[in-house]
C-alpha cells in the first residue's frame, strides 16, 4: 500500500480544483495548471479533498498511485504557493544581470550567455552572484534552474560554477610537489 498515496491532497482556500474524468485542473492566485492522470489510477474530490486511488491494485496502479498524488499535490501547491529555487554563482568575474526578461551570464568563457526566461516563470538577481527562480510549475522551475546550472558546472577544485543554494561539492585534493 502506498504511503504516500493514501493521504487525501488539502485544497487550501482561494485555489479551486475540478476533476473532470482523468484531468485535473486547479485554479489559484498564481495561475491556472492542468494535468492528465494515467488510467490507472482514479482521481475524486471528498469533502474539499482531493483522492487518489489505484483502479486495480495490480503492479501498475500501485506505482502510479503515489506519483500520481504527487503531481496533484504539485499542481495545487504550485497555483497557492509557487516554488522557489535558488542558485549560487562561485568563481573570479563570475556574475549574473537580468536584462528585461534575458538573463545574462558571465561565467568564465569567452562570449556572454544570454538565456531568455519564459514568461510564466519569474526570475529574480538579488546580487551578481545569486539568482532566485520562482513560479508555479514546478517541472517547469527545476528544468530552468537545471539549465542554468548546466552553462558551468561546479568543478571539485576550486568549487567555481553554478551550484543550487545549500548544495556540497565534494572537493578534490590538488597537485602535490
Amino acid at each position: 500500500m502506498s504511503r504516500i498515496g493514501k493521504h487525501p491532497v488539502p485544497v487550501p482556500a482561494g485555489t479551486t480544483v475540478s476533476v473532470e474524468g482523468q484531468t485535473i485542473r486547479a485554479k489559484g492566485k498564481l495561475g491556472e495548471l492542468s494535468a492528465v492522470l494515467h488510467d490507472a489510477v482514479a482521481v475524486s474530490m471528498e469533502d474539499g479533498k482531493v483522492v487518489v486511488k489505484p483502479r486495480e491494485m495490480d503492479r501498475q496502479g500501485r506505482s502510479l498511485w503515489g506519483t500520481s498524488r504527487t503531481m496533484v499535490a504539485n499542481i495545487v501547491k504550485g497555483v497557492s504557493e509557487g516554488f522557489t529555487e535558488r542558485l549560487e554563482i562561485n568563481g573570479v568575474g563570475y556574475r549574473a544581470s537580468l536584462d528585461g526578461s534575458v538573463l545574462n551570464l558571465q561565467l568564465g568563457y569567452s562570449h556572454d550567455i544570454k538565456y531568455a526566461v519564459p514568461k510564466e516563470i519569474k526570475v529574480v538577481v538579488e546580487t551578481p552572484t545569486s539568482i532566485q527562480i520562482s513560479g508555479a510549475d514546478k517541472q517547469r522551475v527545476g528544468q530552468l534552474a537545471s539549465e542554468i546550472r548546466a552553462f558551468r558546472l561546479p568543478e571539485p577544485y576550486k568549487g567555481k560554477g553554478v551550484k543550487y543554494a545549500g548544495e556540497t561539492i565534494r572537493r578534490k585534493e590538488g597537485k602535490k610537489k
